[in-house]
């Protein structure tokens, strides 16, 4: 069973690429987008005012409410853009890995 060439140019992409894709810099702008878009989401949802105990009580509470919440947003950020970043990583490392054993087989 041979490679296909979408296969083959895979290995080739990910043998150059492996270690530039790992660096910790360039796996944050991979999962921000959609960190951003979730927090833009919560922000919306909370203000919006649809929920009128809800939003007396945000109303009601002091500065300390806000900047736990902007800590809270932060928080989700890292963890979203982190977790992203990672998996997409340790999913081409495992599809290039099998496509090492298979090319091996050979």
């Amino acid at each position: 069973m041979t490679l296909s060439k979408k296969e083959q140019d895979f290995l080739d992409y990910w043998k150059k690429n492996r270690d530039k894709k790992k660096k910790v810099l360039r796996q944050l702008y991979v999962g921000f987008p959609l960190a951003v878009l979730l927090i833009v989401a919560i922000f919306i949802n909370m203000f919006s005012g649809w929920f009128k105990k809800a939003d007396m009580i945000l109303h009601q509470e002091n500065f300390s409410f806000i900047i736990i919440i902007i800590i809270a947003s932060l928080a989700i950020i890292a963890f979203i853009v982190i977790f992203s970043a990672r998996y997409r990583w340790e999913q081409n490392e495992q599809a290039y890995r099998e496509l090492l054993v298979k090319k091996n087989k050979e």
